[in-house]
Order: C-alpha cells, then structure tokens, then sequence
C-alpha cells in the first residue's frame, strides 16, 4: 500500500500520508485508486471527522503522477483518461474539512489534492510549480483546481513559467495559497492541531459549512474541467516527444 491512514480516535482526526517517500510521493494509478477508496471510506466512518493530508520523508508533498507508469489512453481527440481525477475528496462526495501539510516541493498533480484541500499549512522550505508547459504538456486540471486559490497573475505565471520558477512557501503565503507557515518540518504538527480544532465542533455544522464554501466555486470550476480533456488532447506534444524534453531535465531554476 502506498497510502498510509492512521485515526486518532480522541481527535477525531486522521491523518491520509503518500507513501513513496523514494519516488517523491509520485502517484501511481494504484495508489490513485487507494486515494479514491479512503475518501470514499472516510464517508462512512463518523469518528472521523476532519482529515490531515501529507506527504512521506518531507523532500516533496507529491509530484504528481508517476511518469514512469502505464497510462493507457483512447484513440478518440475526444477523450482522455487522467487517473488523477478521483484522488481527491470532493471527487469522492466527502465534505469532511481537509487540511494540507506541505513540506518540500508540490507540483503538477499535486495541486488535484492542495485544490480540494479546505487550507493549506506548509514548512518554510516548501515549494510550489508546474512543470506541464516545460515539458509540452497542457496545464489544465492543475490550474483550474489552483485558479480560485491563487490570483490570476501568480497561476499564470506559475502555470507558464513551468519548471524555470518555483513559487516559495513564503511567497504562496503572501499570496493566500498557504494560510500557515511552520519551521521546516513543522506543517504536520500544526495542521495536526488545526485539524483537532475544527474536529471538536459539531460535525453537522462543520461539513455543511464545508459544503457551502465549495458551492460558491463548484459552478465556474465544473465548467472549466469540462473544457480540460480536449485542451489536454489538442496542446499536448506525442508522449515519445514529451519524453524527450523531460529527459533534459536538469536546467537550473529559480525561486521567488
């Protein structure tokens, strides 16, 4: 198993860990589908009532999908499989709070769980970017779900930039993506507390209030997902293509 749940039964809080420390917290189809079944679990078990989101070995939250995985797709311009739509817990209808702790990088799919996470602590040391554009794909689903967390101006610019810029933990703080910034190392002790906070108020409460604050994006947000699958199909470069440049990798980068 590459996803590691562990509940706090006096909290009320449980603590969801990617586990592939080795890989970056990379996501494989499997582990996405163990992401879907433990939201999906979540909605069935009332002592647990609000989630803490995290990555393994603090070099990286999550770096998207495993580009070393399988991942089959359609023929048809029309269709696209991306595994990484159900990872996270709004996909999976549950409207228990989740907190994010970040500690190194976020990147590319990772912004699929940081976008339905309701805030975001993260260590000093944290970082953030996209990488799609470098490499010749598109950045849809990654800067829809980040677009109603980040001024349009830094999304952009993140999304363009590709993996020439990394956005600082202290920057995504100054910009409203990080509520909460700890010492390195620090982000899963206070979204720890956060989380036992928020689980001690009636859950009734918490999660309609949980739901209403989704409602207010959840019209703009379906509709720009609708246009991703055939702008992913349209702009992104032949995988044999894509592979090239990733295997160029190296460049240096800066942070901001």
């Amino acid at each position: 198993m590459s996803v590691r749940v562990e509940r706090d039964k006096e909290t009320g809080v449980a603590v969801v860990t990617l586990d592939r420390a080795e890989k970056h917290n990379a996501i494989t189809p499997e582990m996405a589908r163990e992401l879907s079944d433990v939201w999906r679990g979540f909605r069935y078990e009332d002592e647990v009532r609000a989630i803490v989101v995290t990555g393994a070995g603090g070099r990286a939250f999550c770096t998207g999908i495993d580009r070393s995985a399988e991942v089959p797709q359609p023929s048809s311009p029309y269709t696209i499989d991306d595994p990484l739509l159900t990872i996270g817990p709004k996909a999976n209808d549950l409207w228990k709070p989740v907190v994010a702790a970040v500690e190194g990088m976020a990147c590319g799919g990772a912004f699929y769980l940081l976008g339905e996470s309701e805030f975001l602590i993260a260590g000093e040391d944290a970082t953030f970017f996209d990488p799609h554009t470098t490499y010749g794909m598109v950045s849809a689903f990654e800067t829809v779900h980040m677009a109603q967390r980040m001024p349009y101006g830094e999304i952009a610019r993140m999304a363009l930039m590709g993996s020439a810029e990394r956005i600082s933990a202290r920057r995504a703080h100054e910009t409203g993506l990080v509520s909460e910034l700890t010492e390195p190392g620090g982000a899963l002790a206070a979204a720890l507390r956060a989380a036992a906070v928020v689980a001690g108020h009636p859950t009734e409460a918490v999660q309609g209030t949980v739901r209403a604050l989704w409602s207010v994006r959840e019209a703009a947000r379906a509709q720009a997902l609708a246009h991703a699958p055939h702008l992913v199909a349209l702009g992104n470069l032949p995988p044999e293509r894509q592979a090239e440049l990733f295997g160029r990798r190296g460049a240096g980068f800066r942070t901001r």
